[in-house]
């Protein structure tokens, strides 16, 4: 299974969740109306105890708190499709940094293959027919033997060295996709869990005392959200290095 399948996976994952948000709401609905409650008498008690006019405006917060509760999947799914473009944004950068630096490597081998195959010390070792050419130009005394026993090494320790090379640079490039996906997975798992429990920081906030959780949820949840597209971006610096550095071989 290849690793996008397993991103497409992550969201549909998350969109699958998102109904337990409605299940939170109505039990945040009654901690927020309790809070509402002690939040205007409060504020009123005080007007009234300092013999002052009582403000109404401050008193609209629980209430407009409270809408957000009844439609946060509506609020939900307005601050993700705020978050959504750039998500997108550093995911189109990194899939255009990769495809150059696999266009530029093709073009790096295609390269040192001519160049080897333009010098008859070396062309044996990436051709064939090269090889057998110069095998059966050669005879059967010891020169010969010694030579042709130096060319078979020369060519088994290139093609050695080609495949370790090709093994490691597949192999980091794995550890590099499956670092994409744990870091994929928390944030999937984070912003689930910050998504259910939503409704439940929105109706704290109405109690005085607890105003700072709104901001809290509000901040921690654009802070997980942007793990995936910083990583997106981590690696499409990492792609550009790369091919910079293969634009300098070149």
């Amino acid at each position: 299974m290849e690793f996008d399948n397993l991103h497409q996976i992550l969201r549909g994952l998350y969109t699958d969740m998102m109904p337990l948000c409605s299940n939170m709401a109505a039990v945040a609905k009654a901690i927020a109306g309790l809070g509402a409650l002690i939040f205007v008498a409060s504020r009123v008690w005080q007007s009234l105890a300092r013999a002052e006019e009582i403000d109404v405006y401050p008193l609209l917060r629980p209430f407009a708190i409270g809408m957000c509760i009844m439609f946060f999947p509506l609020v939900l799914g307005t601050i993700n499709g705020v978050l959504s473009p750039i998500v997108q944004g550093t995911n189109t950068m990194l899939e255009s940094q990769t495809f150059d630096m696999n266009n530029y490597r093709k073009q790096k081998d295609i390269l040192e293959r001519e160049s080897m195959l333009r010098s008859p010390e070396t062309a044996y070792l990436v051709s064939n027919e090269e090889f057998d050419k110069q095998i059966e130009a050669m005879g059967w005394s010891p020169e010969d033997l010694v030579t042709m026993t130096g060319m078979y090494i020369e060519r088994g320790m290139y093609s050695m060295k080609k495949s370790i090379r090709d093994f490691f640079r597949e192999l980091l490039e794995l550890m590099f996709e499956a670092a994409s996906l744990v870091i994929d997975t928390i944030r999937t798992f984070f912003l689930v869990v910050l998504s259910i429990l939503g409704p439940i920081s929105f109706a704290i906030s109405v109690w005085p005392g607890f105003q700072s959780t709104l901001t809290q949820w509000i901040t921690r949840y654009i802070s997980v959200y942007f793990w995936l597209p910083v990583s997106d971006l981590f690696s499409t610096i990492l792609a550009k290095i790369q091919v910079l550095m293969i634009q300098n071989d070149i």
